[in-house]
C-alpha cells in the first residue's frame, strides 16, 4: 500500500501535479464557500467561462495566458454588474447573456488559432494537470498566497457581507468594493485552476466541497476548513486514479469530490437523505 502511494512520487511530472491539485484544492473551497453560501454558484460559472477570449488573445499576442484570462475574467464581472445596473435586467440574466457570449467569443478564436497553429489549447476547457512547468506550479502557488492572505484580511468584512448585506451597507461597509472584490478572488481562483481541471469543470471545485461541508458544518469558517480538506483530498485522491487507471486528470477529481457530496447527502448526520429520524427532530 505505502509502495503504491510512494511510485509515483518518483516522476517529476507527478510531483508538480500533486503541488497543483493541493493548491488548486484549497483555493476553490475557500473561495468558492462564499459563492455556496450567497447561492452565486452561476457567478463562478460566468467568470470561468468568460475566462476563454482573453487567454486566447493573450496567446495570439505572445503573452502571459493568466495575465489575458484574468483581464478577461474581470472584464466579465463588471459586463455583469453594468448591465444590472444600467438596465432592468436582474443578476442572473445578465450572467447567463455575459457567460454565453464571452464563452462564444473564447471558442471562436480558439478555433481560428489552432487554425494556423499545430497547438491544442483544448486543455484549458478540460484540464491538463499532468503537463503542469515549474512556471505554471509557482504562478499558481502565487496566486493561491496572494487570494489566501486577502480572505484572513478581510474575512469579518466578508462574513459580514455575505449574510446581510443590507446590515453591512448600513453599518458603512464599502460593499460594492466587497462584491467587486469577491468577484477579483473569485477570477484570480478561476486562473490558478485552469491548468489542473478547465474553465468547464472549475466551478465542480469552487462549489462541491463547500456544498459538501455545509451539509456537515453549521459555521463560514468551518465551512472553508472542512471545504478545503475535502478539496484537498479529492485532488490528491483524483491524481492517483488518473496515475493508476489512466484517467483524465480533472474529471477523476470532479468525481471524487462529486462522489464524496453524495455520501454526504445520503449520510449527512442532520441532513442525510437516509437519516430520516434525525431529520424528523
Amino acid at each position: 500500500m505505502f509502495q503504491a502511494l510512494i511510485e509515483p512520487l518518483q516522476y517529476g511530472f507527478m510531483q508538480r501535479s500533486l503541488v497543483i491539485a493541493i493548491l488548486v484544492g484549497l483555493l476553490c473551497a475557500v473561495v468558492g464557500s462564499y459563492l455556496m453560501v450567497q447561492r452565486l454558484a452561476l457567478l463562478g460559472d460566468a467568470i470561468s467561462h468568460s475566462v476563454l477570449p482573453g487567454l486566447a488573445i493573450a496567446f495570439m499576442l505572445g503573452a502571459n495566458i493568466f495575465v489575458g484570462a484574468f483581464i478577461a475574467g474581470v472584464f466579465s464581472t463588471m459586463a455583469i454588474a453594468w448591465i444590472r445596473t444600467r438596465s432592468p435586467i436582474k443578476e442572473d440574466a445578465a450572467m447567463g447573456i455575459v457567460f454565453s457570449a464571452f464563452f462564444a467569443l473564447g471558442i471562436t478564436l480558439i478555433t481560428v488559432i489552432q487554425k494556423d497553429n499545430k497547438i491544442d489549447l483544448n486543455h484549458f476547457l478540460f484540464g491538463n494537470i499532468l503537463g503542469v512547468t515549474v512556471d505554471e506550479v509557482r504562478d499558481t502557488a502565487i496566486i493561491a498566497a496572494v487570494v489566501l492572505i486577502v480572505v484572513v484580511l478581510i474575512y469579518k468584512e466578508l462574513l459580514f457581507y455575505t449574510f446581510d448585506p443590507l446590515g453591512a451597507q448600513a453599518a458603512g461597509l464599502p460593499v460594492n468594493r466587497l462584491n467587486f472584490g469577491l468577484m477579483l478572488l473569485i477570477a484570480l481562483t478561476i486562473v490558478a485552476s485552469m491548468k489542473a481541471v478547465g474553465v468547464i469543470l472549475v466551478l465542480s471545485l469552487l462549489i462541491t466541497p463547500g456544498a459538501t461541508a455545509y451539509l456537515l458544518v453549521k459555521r463560514l469558517h468551518q465551512v472553508m476548513i472542512l471545504g478545503a480538506v475535502i478539496g484537498v483530498f479529492s485532488s490528491i485522491s483524483g491524481m492517483y486514479l488518473s496515475y493508476f487507471y489512466n484517467l483524465p486528470s480533472g474529471p477523476a477529481i470532479v468525481l471524487v469530490v462529486s462522489g464524496l457530496f453524495l455520501l454526504a447527502l445520503l449520510f449527512s448526520p442532520k441532513h442525510g437523505v437516509l437519516i430520516p429520524s434525525v431529520n424528523q427532530k
